[in-house]
């Protein structure tokens, strides 16, 4: 089986990420492509040895894009197009059509009750989203939580199929050499109570809430790995509590140390060195599809606290005992930081939410879907024309009319972000 993934870009995330690990074990001949910047991420993609092309789109009301990758698809000869985020999936589903690929799956990373890739859900983004996705095959919700919104927004219950994302545990075990060296190096005492979060530093993640309840305890230090429009804002309050020296912005973390991470010429760590380095990890996001970082912090055998879980949530509460809820409020967060510190956490056994995640059961899960779409070819839909046979076996081609992309002016996204 020949498959094209078509994300909208690979910088550093979580969707990238996981769409990495992916590649490495799904059995299917595998190429890339990317509509915007390829991204560090893209490297290591073609490290592992998988092709990534990029199509150099400019914008969301790049419309140049559709027929040049409709001819990419054409041209390539693929079974099935696999589109990741949220323009990816816009245009990656009508070019498909338009090439003639019938099976067409779509993954939704990052669907939330208000926000889809911290973009605002409005009703543009709803009526585009809606109507892309009924040119497609099957639409692989990460989570049962995000499966129910997609219900919601009337996505019908056959199309939908729920692939949980997976991690590799073993790279985030709890190192003592790596939490030695990376507090070593990022000049923190060796005894000091060290708070960690990861991802991006978007108003929708709410890390403010976090720095402030740092700031509210002294002598406690906070790694924050991440990049984004806030990390200046993040800054800037950091010093006006007077705790710039104890908060410290990492930047985009996803590999080894660098020399420039936190802006002050010292080293930074990767994610499972992080990991390592700090004794509770803070998720205060409210509204998430999965939870990828807090599972990797579970892995690491930390306490964890966090705003919004659904791979913990939707699972008993012995599947994940060190993790804990709480709400969107600073000192409910510096409460439960302080009785933490007070206990001296230490480190937990890893918890079997971990094993239950695992990124080789999600590959499998994947191909299953996969032989599903291609064996189901066009999806049949009442009175929809693609349910029709095309005459003398010819694969169905989609006008180019039949789907309308509304100007983005029309419906316009507060906290837009060009790479999504």
């Amino acid at each position: 089986m020949k498959v094209l993934h078509v994300i909208t870009d690979l910088d550093v995330g979580g969707a990238e990420q996981q769409l990495r690990l992916l590649l490495r074990r799904l059995p299917a001949h595998c190429e890339v492509l990317t509509l915007t910047s390829p991204g560090p991420v893209a490297e290591g993609i073609e490290a592992d040895g998988t092709p990534v092309f990029h199509l150099g789109m400019t914008g969301n009301r790049d419309l140049t894009a559709l027929p040049r990758l409709a001819g990419l698809i054409r041209d390539g000869g693929y079974d099935l197009v696999h589109t990741h985020l949220y323009r990816a999936c816009v245009y990656g589903r009508v070019a498909a059509r338009l090439a003639g690929v019938r099976a067409v799956v779509a993954t939704e990373h990052s669907l939330g009750d208000a926000v889809i890739e911290g973009r605002r859900l409005t009703r543009g983004v709803r009526t585009l989203y809606r109507a892309t996705e009924r040119l497609g095959t099957a639409t692989v919700a990460v989570s049962d939580t995000v499966a129910a919104r997609l219900r919601r927004w009337g996505v019908p219950e056959q199309r939908i199929h729920v692939v949980p994302n997976g991690i590799e545990a073993h790279r985030f075990g709890f190192d003592p050499a790596a939490r030695a060296l990376v507090r070593t190096r990022l000049g923190l005492p060796l005894d000091a109570f060290v708070v960690g979060g990861v991802g991006r530093l978007v108003p929708g993640k709410r890390f403010d809430v976090l720095v402030r309840a740092v700031t509210q305890l002294p002598g406690v230090h906070l790694l924050l790995a991440g990049a984004g429009p806030e990390r200046e804002m993040l800054r800037r309050m950091a010093e006006q509590f007077g705790s710039g020296d104890r908060i410290h912005l990492l930047g985009a973390r996803d590999g080894a140390f660098d020399a420039a991470a936190d802006g002050r010429g010292t080293a930074g760590p990767d994610i499972p060195g992080l990991l390592s380095a700090i004794d509770v990890f803070v998720s205060p996001s409210p509204d998430e599809a999965f939870g990828l970082a807090v599972l990797e912090a579970l892995a690491s055998g930390l306490h964890v606290l966090y705003g919004s879980c659904p791979a913990v949530d939707e699972l008993p509460a012995d599947q994940a005992p060190g993790a804990r809820h709480f709400s969107l409020n600073v000192h409910e967060l510096a409460t439960a930081l302080r009785e933490l510190r007070r206990q001296g956490p230490g480190r937990l056994p890893v918890p079997p939410v971990v094993r239950r995640y695992d990124i080789t059961r999600s590959a499998e899960a994947l191909m299953s879907v996969y032989e599903q779409a291609v064996a189901a070819g066009t999806p049949a839909r009442r009175g929809s024309p693609a349910a029709v046979p095309p005459p003398q076996g010819r694969p169905a081609a989609l006008p180019a009319a039949s789907v309308s992309l509304p100007d983005p002016s029309r419906s316009p996204d507060p906290s837009p972000l060009p790479n999504r």
